[in-house]
């Protein structure tokens, strides 16, 4: 019965991906929904209506007319959630990491606050496709490179092209902070950074010069500060990649000294150090790679799996993300980092707010993402079993903007073609 429904499924989202045919009154019923800002309805109902939530409610107490509906999706026993955000990826802008021509993230120079990641996103890679049937059904597309390396844009992970995957155009300029130390490949002793003040002056000092530009309205102001003003007037947010306790106080000096209206701390490996500060500043953090080593000798072992319970209990708002090797096709990875977190102090609804509701709040799209409530966009997906661990994590259905999107890659393809090869 489950494969029967799943190739239903995959067939109905097929027919819909080309065009073929709008469902413009949807209905999904009796699955167990996972609201994203920590509610569960055990037997939920949600009632979709040219792309907008409109429904959500207990099933067992909901009376409805079958023809009121364009479609109508039975998913007992399984599980939905809000579409899953991969912030800070470079997902969609590198296809395969050891071709340098298939590479399109990394700018040259030092400063470029006007690089636009947006319009470099790639809507026909094939790794999207294997990281949105996990149900990472957003991604922050982020340029690397440089001091400042650019403006990311919030994008879907199914779409014609880069203007009809756009989310959030420019969300923020991405900062990355001069480390206060230096280490050697291989070598686990740190030591500290000769260069680290002369290096935050010359930063501080291109910030500063920015927003004098910006009070002044000059017509003949560089396009870079230019691509700086809208940050320091609250319409885009300043993103600060920095893991040391002594780059997150500078930065958080910096934030005062400015004025910044909306800042983001982006790794903060070491950002519960200095959870109070970040408290009363209300600065949230995107934690980095949570499957990955302790940093420094004589951290904890398990230091990255709990970073999120510590910033939970202090009080500072956060998100996951997965920058790091292989990011962009390690973004699927991104429910089981939520499922680490769970392992390690987080309840299983505070794992999912932290890569939908939570992640769309930092960035500002929460008025219409993050989570399955009434008048949002239907931006979900059923799961056989738990997204946040890997047996479960089977995609029944996709949508995105209320439109059904395929489960299937060209993975599960493969996978299934194989398998029929040798009879199993």
């Amino acid at each position: 019965m489950k494969t029967f429904i799943s190739t239903f499924l995959i067939l109905l989202a097929s027919i819909n991906s080309y065009g073929q045919k709008k469902y413009n009154r949807i209905l999904l019923e009796s699955a167990t929904l996972h609201i994203g800002n920590g509610q569960v309805i055990s037997t939920g109902a949600i009632g979709i209506e040219n792309g907008i939530i409109t429904i959500v409610r207990n099933s067992l107490a909901y009376t409805y007319n079958k023809s009121d509906w364009d479609t109508i999706i039975n998913l007992s026993g399984q599980h939905i959630y809000p579409g899953f955000v991969a912030p800070n990826s470079t997902l969609g802008l590198t296809e395969i990491d050891a071709v340098r021509a298939s590479r399109d993230f990394h700018e040259m120079g030092t400063f470029n606050p006007h690089v636009r990641a947006q319009i470099a996103y790639n809507c026909e890679s094939d790794v999207i496709e294997t990281v949105r049937t996990n149900g990472v059904l957003m991604v922050q597309t982020t340029p690397r490179g440089g001091r400042i390396s650019g403006q990311s844009s919030l994008m879907t992970t199914s779409c014609w092209n880069w203007e009809d995957g756009t989310v959030k155009p420019d969300d923020g300029i991405h900062i990355e902070w001069p480390s206060a130390y230096s280490r050697s490949w291989g070598d686990p002793i740190t030591k500290p950074n000769e260069t680290y003040e002369e290096q935050k002056r010359e930063l501080i000092a291109y910030l500063t010069n920015a927003k004098a530009s910006t009070n002044a309205k000059d017509k003949n102001t560089p396009l870079q500060y230019t691509a700086l003003s809208e940050c320091f007037t609250g319409e885009k947010r300043f993103y600060f990649h920095a893991n040391e306790v002594q780059q997150i106080n500078d930065i958080l000096d910096l934030i005062s000294e400015l004025e910044i209206k909306f800042p983001v701390i982006v790794g903060g490996y070491e950002s519960y150090l200095v959870a109070e500060r970040l408290k009363i500043k209300k600065v949230p953090v995107m934690i980095g790679r949570l499957h990955s080593l302790p940093q420094h000798e004589d951290d904890p072992y398990d230091l990255p799996y709990k970073l999120p319970f510590l910033l939970q209990q202090a009080g500072v708002q956060f998100c996951l993300q997965n920058e790091g090797d292989m990011e962009a096709m390690n973004a699927r990875n991104l429910p089981f980092l939520a499922g680490t977190a769970m392992s390690y102090g987080l309840t299983e609804e505070e794992a999912v707010r932290s890569i939908t509701l939570s992640a769309c709040e930092i960035m500002g799209i929460s008025k219409n993402y993050g989570s399955i409530e009434i008048g949002k966009r239907a931006t979900l997906f059923g799961s056989f079993g738990s997204a946040l661990e890997m047996k479960g994590n089977q995609a029944s259905v996709i949508l995105i903007n209320g439109e059904f999107v395929p489960t299937s890659n060209f993975q599960t393809e493969l996978y299934q073609k194989y398998k029929a090869k040798y009879g199993k």
